[in-house]
């Protein structure tokens, strides 16, 4: 063995060592499974462990979003601060993580935007740049949806800095005007360059970039426009209400569009947020209830009803119920993204555009599949959409955080009912829908100074 080893340790090899944790440029943009390997590993980060367990990837954003609203109760253990409102402050775990997580994120995708660019040896570039747009778009939308007001307060409020190209130089905050324009610009190239067609629903395709266009568009309250790009992302899929009560960690059911794959072999272990903390009937963090006056909100012939008062509890206790919905298992996949979001968007838009009969009907459309006793909607104006409101609670609980970005675009507030460990009243418009800037980048970004926060 030791004089294969010296044989084999040519002057050569020793003289060029090669990195053992990254790959040069030239490999990676030299080929088109080169790039691909490049988009894979951005994507490995939205389920990856960031810095902790509640600081992990998107999963985590959506998951402090979804606690701090009033459907959920969350235990005092991991997201506790976001259940309370309180985890805002420029030092805090929320503020940095969110902060660093999403603009670690919007920098891989320049280096992808600027490797494709600058490749000679690939020839079609444009599939594979609008991948780097989409999710360059994907993640400013995060951040502007996290660290000021909504859109419609006043677009020419100070959001974050734009980046167009890879860099270690902080640049000053741009307006949230500003930022939605090229969110919008970024999903405009890469819609008009992407493909259908992909490695798997972990990847963004055309369908995947209609429905982020939906979202921004509904919080622009562009609303010709988010129907428009939900009814195009809606194409090629089917309601499944079989899913419920199977677990909702099988990224293949029909419904969803875009979702975040676990294998045994990446595991995230504990970190996946909405099926470790929700299910208490696996090996897990038992930290998350519901609220009973949500339960109440579903029929007994609704699939969706899946609560249980598994620890006995009596009325009013906090921890009274317990949901079914999300089975924990180590290889657990999670959805970004899925069908019925889509119809609720366009039944939304539709009704706020006065087609309230366009609207009924898609609403319907998801009621009759989840409730086999369900009754056409003949609600009319702000009757109609609240009903609308409250089926996208009841459908994508536990997921995007769906009653909290709700709250906030809609700028209606939010109170706590029910049987909550902590009750508290979010008034329109209230600051703690927001972050405030990292003391961290205030630091290092000469153009941002601690100013920025006053008032925040």
């Amino acid at each position: 063995m030791l004089l294969v080893f010296t044989i084999s340790c040519r002057k050569e090899f020793l003289d060029e060592p090669k990195p053992t944790s990254e790959v040069s440029s030239n490999t990676v943009f030299g080929s088109v499974e080169g790039v691909q390997s490049h988009i894979s590993g951005i994507l490995r980060r939205f389920r990856r462990q960031f810095t902790r367990t509640d600081s992990g990837g998107l999963y985590s954003i959506y998951f402090a979003r979804t606690v701090k609203g009033n459907d959920l109760i969350q235990a005092p253990t991991w997201y506790l601060f976001d259940y309370a409102n309180a985890n805002r402050e420029p030092i805090y775990t929320r503020t940095n993580f969110t902060w660093n997580y999403c603009f670690n994120q919007i920098n891989q995708a320049n280096e992808l935007l600027k490797g494709i660019t600058d490749s000679e040896a690939l020839s079609d570039k444009k599939d594979l740049s609008a991948h780097a747009h989409a999710l360059r778009a994907f993640f400013y939308f995060q951040l502007a949806m996290e660290f000021q007001h909504t859109y419609s307060y006043d677009s020419s409020l100070p959001s974050v800095p734009i980046y167009t190209e890879p860099t270690s130089e902080g640049k000053p905050l741009n307006s949230l005007q500003e930022v939605y324009d090229f969110i919008l610009s970024d999903l405009k190239i890469a819609n008009e360059n992407i493909s259908t067609a992909r490695l798997g629903k972990s990847y963004i395709n055309k369908n995947v970039v209609n429905g982020i266009q939906a979202r921004v568009y509904l919080v622009m309250e562009k609303w010709n426009e988010a129907a428009a790009a939900a009814k195009a992302a809606k194409k090629g899929f089917t309601l499944n209400a079989k899913q419920y009560g199977g677990g909702f960690n099988n990224i293949n059911d029909q419904e969803w569009i875009w979702g975040m794959p676990q294998t045994d072999d990446q595991t995230a272990y504990y970190f996946t947020a909405l099926h470790a903390f929700t299910n208490h009937n696996a090996n897990s963090y038992f930290g998350t209830f519901i609220n009973e006056a949500f339960v109440a909100k579903f029929s007994d012939t609704d699939v969706r009803k899946l609560f249980e008062n598994k620890y006995n509890r009596p009325q009013g206790h906090n921890q009274r119920y317990t949901t079914t919905k999300f089975t924990f298992e180590f290889v657990s996949d999670m959805p970004i993204m899925r069908l019925p979001e889509m119809i609720l968007i366009e039944s939304e838009a539709k009704a706020r555009m006065g087609d309230e009969a366009s609207s009924a009907s898609l609403l319907y459309e998801l009621q009759k599949n989840r409730d086999p006793n369900a009754i056409k909607s003949d609600n009319k104006g702000e009757d109609l959409i609240e009903e609308i409101l409250l089926e996208r609670r009841k459908e994508l609980y536990g997921e995007i955080g769906v009653e909290w970005y709700d709250a906030k675009r809609l700028r209606k507030g939010m109170t706590r009912t029910g049987n909550h460990r902590i009750l508290l009243n979010l008034i329109p418009d209230d600051k703690r829908f927001f972050l405030k800037i990292p003391q961290n980048e205030i630091n290092a970004n000469e153009n941002i100074d601690a100013s920025v926060n006053a008032n925040r």
